[in-house]
């Protein structure tokens, strides 16, 4: 592997970022799922993208960033690295599960292209993650056939207008990075519009499954990636960050 840590760094957080922001926003769902299963399900699913996020912030602490609960909750706003879709509120359940279904098969994808990563540290930990991942994609997969090809009328008319809400916002999720090529000539990722290519492909097959049409004219929701965030982040962090704060060198 020869690349500079920049590029490492920001792919790094790309992703850490990612996983962080929609832990939360799933963890929304805690208390108010439409049946106790879903409930749970968001729940635990939350937890998994914590851990996530904890171990990708691990790996930046090693190449010199701040400790993982400094990264996650010590950053301004524009510093931090996610995609819009992963901003964005719960809203309805059918938002909420279409997100899921695009964003979790988009970093299913991209952990399979990271387990062969000439970054070692990353490739065992996406080797590692596989299987938790494999059951996020699961469960939304099995969900939006569930509501939108053997549902009612209304549950297919909500799935189809949850994706086209959600699919322009989830095509920032490849927004190219500047160390692209650097990053693909290392052997370290791929890169964003490989990603994109491998997630549409298998985007498609789900959608046919469940009688659900990609829409055709989106415009990318670009910005995240370099900082340009939606409205609904920094109330987010807000949040997020609000009792951390208070006590940054607690014990906890």
């Amino acid at each position: 592997m020869n690349m500079s840590t920049d590029a490492l760094k920001d792919l790094l957080y790309r992703i850490a970022d990612d996983a962080l922001i929609i832990a939360h926003r799933n963890s929304e769902w805690t208390g108010l799922g439409p049946i106790i299963e879903e409930d749970i399900a968001f729940s635990s699913i939350a937890q998994d993208k914590m851990g996530h996020a904890l171990a990708l912030y691990t790996l930046l602490h090693e190449l010199g960033e701040p400790v993982p609960d400094i990264a996650a909750f010590m950053r301004n706003e524009s510093q931090y690295r996610c995609c819009h879709l992963a901003e964005y509120p719960i809203g309805e359940y059918d938002f909420s599960l279409i997100r899921h279904l695009l964003f979790d098969l988009a970093e299913q994808v991209r952990y399979r292209l990271l387990e062969n990563s000439t970054y070692e540290p990353l490739a065992k930990l996406a080797r590692k993650l596989r299987g938790e991942i494999r059951y996020h994609v699961f469960h939304a997969h099995s969900f939006v056939v569930k509501l939108a090809a053997n549902g009612t009328e209304e549950s297919k008319a909500r799935m189809q207008s949850a994706l086209n809400e959600c699919y322009p916002l989830a095509l920032g999720i490849f927004e190219p990075s500047r160390y692209e090529a650097e990053l693909a000539a290392s052997g370290v990722f791929a890169g964003e519009s490989e990603l994109q290519r491998q997630w549409h492909e298998e985007l498609a097959a789900i959608c046919e499954k469940a009688d659900i049409d990609i829409p055709t004219d989106s415009t990318p929701s670009y910005g995240g990636r370099y900082g340009s965030h939606t409205e609904h982040l920094q109330p987010l962090l807000d949040e997020m960050t609000e009792v951390f704060r208070l006590e940054t060198a607690a014990d906890w």
